[in-house]
């Protein structure tokens, strides 16, 4: 194994949760009259961090009303939504291989921890983590700090952050970690793929990017 960490994002890359996402989101612009989102398409044209920028690109007013308010409808939202999230295919059994090299594994979110945290446990899949790192609030602004804190702490050798967003590559250079992109989450693959990134198809070919077979 090339590497001897590999960070993962969750939502979107290991999580298959972009439905959750988008009718929680759909909630509240209903209950505010403005447009809904239609498509997954419309969703991932839209989505970026930090996630404030996401909400003024649905035409959310911040004079009128507080991202911070905001943020916990939505997160009320999700948890109702994300229950029924599943894992993408073949999830745990990657997971299970990485382990086998003796690589350690984190999972690196932008989520809320006490949120990530039980969402890991729920799915069955916290035994294949060395550390579960998320915010200590549900803004979803930037999970850079955090990872840098990690680093610091754990001076790590050779890290690949693997993802699904433009923010993850952002997120993998202020570390000094090689960074790969998986594009079925939420953003698209043309979007990515017009930023530099690494990609993939899938998560499934993960296995074969790392040479493990």
């Amino acid at each position: 194994m090339k590497y001897s960490h590999i960070i993962w994002d969750f939502n979107g890359t290991l999580l298959d949760d972009m439905e959750a996402g988008i009718k929680s989101e759909n909630v509240l612009l209903q209950r505010r009259n403005m447009p809904l989102i239609e498509s997954e398409e419309q969703y991932r044209a839209a989505f970026c961090f930090p996630v404030i920028d996401f909400y003024k690109k649905l035409g959310y007013d911040f004079s009128r009303e507080s991202y911070s308010e905001l943020a916990c409808e939505w997160t009320e939202q999700y948890i109702k939504f994300s229950a029924d999230a599943k894992l993408f295919p073949y999830v745990p059994t990657i997971l299970g291989m990485i382990q086998q090299t003796g690589a350690r594994q984190i999972i690196l979110s932008a989520s809320e921890q006490t949120l990530l945290r039980g969402q890991v446990e729920k799915l069955g899949i916290l035994e294949y983590f060395d550390t579960v790192l998320g915010l200590d609030n549900n803004h979803a602004l930037d999970k850079t700090a955090i990872a840098k804190q990690w680093v610091a702490e754990e001076k790590p050798q050779k890290m690949l952050l693997i993802g699904d967003t433009s923010h993850d590559m952002e997120v993998a250079e202020s570390i000094g970690a090689d960074c790969l992109l998986i594009a079925n989450g939420h953003q698209s693959y043309n979007y990515l793929k017009e930023r530099g990134a690494t990609l993939l198809g899938t998560i499934c070919e993960v296995v074969n990017f790392l040479e493990i077979m």
